[in-house]
């Protein structure tokens, strides 16, 4: 059973390229994207039973993922909310940390490593 994704990411190219990765590499099935961290954070709290993964960007067209990972603190066991972004310096990190990140990758760097995490959560 694929893993079922969230995607909060506003440049539509790279949507669609983190989309099809994932779909390909790491049997995973995006069921939503969003731009903004409002609406991102509203899907995430409506559809809770939905999502398996939230993947957040923290720079949006509207909003800050930082908002969206403090949306979706309170969540389910199995639930896990990662960070994916060009951000990644170690003030950020420890902040997405404290505002409930289970992982942090650099967009520019560390796609490699997000795929193998993705993919090992359906194992």
């Amino acid at each position: 059973m694929p893993l079922k994704a969230f995607l909060v990411e506003d440049v539509p190219t790279v949507a669609s390229a983190l989309t099809e990765v994932l779909m390909t590499l790491a049997q995973t099935e995006v069921v939503g994207v969003s731009t903004g961290a409002m609406e991102a954070s509203a899907w995430l709290l409506q559809n809770s039973h939905r999502w398996d993964l939230a993947i957040i960007d923290l720079s949006l067209a509207s909003g800050s993922g930082l908002s969206v990972l403090a949306a979706c603190r309170v969540r389910q066991a199995h639930q896990r909310a990662v960070v994916v972004s060009n951000l990644s310096n170690s003030t950020m990190r420890m902040r997405c940390k404290a505002f409930g990140a289970d992982a942090f990758f650099d967009k520019s760097t560390q796609l490699d490593e997000f795929v193998h995490y993705c993919a090992k959560l359906t194992d």
